[in-house]
């Protein structure tokens, strides 16, 4: 089954996010054998910038330690490797930077073709959290702010309508405020693949607040770098709706 297929189940699903650069190789295996026990869905693997050559290490030694899908994040066209099972292919739609809507795909296609890697189109929405973040930053570009539900139900609309499989809307990492729910349910109504939201997600509690608003996946990263053991919150979280 490809992993498209496993993003459109008609469940309530969790993504661990790790970012290769912030876990030393003890510090991942522990994540990843927390996350193997509490039976997670997938785990994303990226950053916006990596000032180390470990992408490759770190996606080895997570399938040395589980069968969970390793899906690519890139925060640039780097990020690539042909040992993860799919990656999301990123336009970031609610920005004008033509480099991050087309221009960084086109250097890396090739590439992917020919790695064989299943490639997951993501129309990627940046949601203002209240304060810059990394992504931000690196993307040149500004988020959708927070109160323009419109604004982001019609950008999910458009990318829904250009062939995109899937909507993620991110606070981004170290997120101050997570994304509205009015806002997640506005866009949840407006369209009809898998939505995806991701930023400042710190509490089991606020997790069930997103999924009840109209999240399909959760994910959650910077958290768990501070405690992973809160894997198993998130978990029971995402079993009370299946």
């Amino acid at each position: 089954m490809n992993v498209i297929d496993l993003f459109c189940k008609p469940k309530k699903q969790l993504a661990v996010l790790i970012d290769p650069d912030k876990l030393s190789p003890e510090q991942l295996v522990n994540t990843i054998t927390i996350a193997e026990k509490n039976r997670i869905d997938f785990i994303f693997v990226g950053g916006s910038l990596m000032t180390s050559d470990s992408l490759f290490h770190c996606i080895r030694t997570i399938k040395e330690h589980t069968n969970i899908p390793v899906i690519l994040f890139p925060g640039s066209s780097y990020q690539i490797s042909r040992n993860a099972d799919a990656m999301l292919f990123l336009s970031l739609i609610s920005g004008r930077n033509p480099e991050m809507l087309i221009g960084m795909h086109v250097l890396s296609a090739p590439y992917i073709k020919l790695s064989g890697l299943e490639t997951i189109p993501t129309g990627y929405m940046l949601i203002d959290s209240g304060k810059p973040t990394s992504v931000t930053y690196m993307s040149n570009s500004f988020p959708i702010p927070n109160d323009k539900k419109d604004i982001a139900a019609c950008t999910a609309m458009a990318g829904e309508m250009l062939g995109l499989r899937t909507i993620f809307m991110d606070a981004g990492s170290g997120a101050l405020k997570t994304i509205p729910e009015e806002m997640i349910s506005f866009v949840k109504g407006s369209i009809d693949i898998p939505l995806i939201i991701g930023g400042g997600i710190r509490t089991a509690e606020k997790a069930k607040s997103i999924l009840e608003a109209g999240a399909d996946i959760i994910v959650v990263g910077n958290r768990l770098e501070e405690d992973p053991n809160l894997i198993k919150s998130f978990a029971s979280t995402i079993a009370e709706f299946n």
